[in-house]
């Protein structure tokens, strides 16, 4: 695609014969046929790619050659792109020097002095997945208070797969009950509702988990006070940067908010795909898990694959691509952009009530709803078919650095034929227009 004007013409007739081959056999020796839920074929609708094949910058092309513009490439990790030159560069140069060895290679420092010179913490330690960095802040906070319980917030939908957490979601088959009872829930935004599980678990929280924000920002000082009713009661404040982290701004949404957590973690867009997460946070805390602490042993990370030296040259590449281009700038100018267009679009259409933008421009969520106003799955998959057909894969339009002004000007046009589709099936009914059954969500109790 060109860097020029936005067609405004799409093809809206693809074959997936390719797809729905490998479709077939991966349901046969993979459990939902895809190793992430996020990727499965129940998140998106039946007439689209099952598949995909390679990327370029905002652009990707599945299995049967059709092409479509990425938004949330690699679930929100490839922030500079596909195929970003610079950090494939730093990959392949470590390759051939060995990727993992019987002691450190001297590139996990290096990788250290990179994150922390951009996050105000005292000390980092690498993983391969965001899961296993937020467990590790939650058991060094129980071990730090000497109190089990945990305190997270029920608003933001995403936190580990490990059983603390999936323990309260829908999905919670396999955990035991008394590991679910120990998880318990608050409100975004409501400062009340976090003190009444302190009076109602006295000197028993180890810690409050939560992001900065997810779809809905903070009110004026409200980070701050949870941290400081932390303080008061003693539980340690971790802040899950995974996803905030590299695209609110380069020190973190806590950097963006003005507030220091005492646990923080980051994984999507550290390597720009390759897989790196990191538990940072205060130096008495992290030290539990090392060799200088007098307190009792912390098992906090050992991964075998948490020093691979080419995703950590990934990190390093990435952590300098922040530091020399302004990558967040072009996150939120052109989600700004996108969202600008989109706005236009559902108001010259007079839907707002039935289909709407959340979250900042550098990460957009789109809402669906039916005629009714209600949050309906129907309509997500409604949106997303149209979209797939005319070339957009967004199941959210969140934003990359590689994304042009041609790629969301044609977004935004695109937008407006999807839209023009889903109003027509407000007044007509959803099921005139959907092809297939709808998509559901990923933590739910039965298929």
């Amino acid at each position: 695609m060109s860097d020029g004007a936005a067609d405004t013409t799409f093809p809206t007739s693809r074959s997936y014969a390719n797809s729905r081959k490998l479709q077939a056999v991966a349901h046969a020796l993979i459990p939902g046929g895809a190793h992430t839920y996020a990727k499965g074929d129940d998140q998106f609708p039946e007439d689209s790619p099952g598949f995909m094949a390679r990327g370029q910058g905002a652009h990707a092309w599945d299995v049967d050659g059709n092409e479509f513009i990425e938004y949330g490439i690699g679930l929100r990790s490839v922030i500079l792109g596909h195929a970003y030159e610079p950090v494939i560069r730093a990959a392949a140069a470590a390759l051939p020097m060995g990727v993992n060895f019987t002691r450190p290679h001297q590139v996990e420092v290096e990788a250290a002095e990179a994150v922390l010179s951009l996050v105000n913490q005292d000390m980092i330690k690498f993983a391969k997945h965001g899961s296993d960095v937020v467990t590790a802040a939650v058991k060094l906070s129980r071990a730090f208070t000497g109190r089990d319980m945990i305190a997270v917030c029920g608003d933001h939908p995403f936190f580990a797969v490990d059983d603390w957490f999936i323990g309260t979601t829908a999905m919670n088959a396999g955990i035991p009950l008394y590991t679910q009872l120990l998880t318990q829930k608050f409100k975004y935004n409501d400062l009340a509702s976090l003190q009444a599980l302190f009076d109602q678990f006295p000197d028993k929280i180890a810690c409050v988990v939560m992001e900065a924000e997810n779809t809905e920002a903070p009110q004026p000082g409200y980070l701050q006070k949870v941290q400081d009713l932390c303080r008061r009661k003693g539980a340690v404040f971790v802040m899950d940067e995974i996803i905030t982290g590299f695209r609110w701004h380069n020190g973190g949404a806590q950097a963006f908010h003005g507030v220091k957590p005492d646990l923080c973690s980051f994984g999507k867009a550290m390597a720009n795909g390759f897989s790196v997460s990191a538990l940072c946070g205060r130096r008495d805390i992290m030290e539990q898990g090392g060799l200088r602490s007098d307190r009792k042993r912390v098992f906090t990370l050992s991964t075998t694959h948490g020093g691979e030296t080419h995703a950590l040259a990934a990190c390093i590449a990435t952590m300098n691509e922040y530091k020399s281009r302004d990558v967040i700038g072009t996150l939120w100018r052109q989600g700004k952009r996108l969202q600008d267009g989109v706005d236009r679009i559902i108001d010259s259409l007079g839907i707002r009530d039935y289909f709407h933008l959340v979250g900042r421009p550098a990460a957009l969520i789109y809402v669906t709803k039916d005629a009714d106003k209600t949050r309906s799955q129907q309509f997500r998959t409604l949106f997303l078919q149209e979209m797939i057909k005319r070339g957009v894969i967004c199941p959210n339009l969140i934003v990359s650095a590689a994304h042009t002004d041609a790629d969301i000007d044609r977004t935004i046009a695109v937008v407006g034929e999807s839209l023009e589709v889903y109003k027509k099936a407000l007044e007509e009914g959803v099921y005139r227009y959907l092809a297939g059954r709808p998509v559901k969500p990923v933590a739910r109790a039965y298929n």
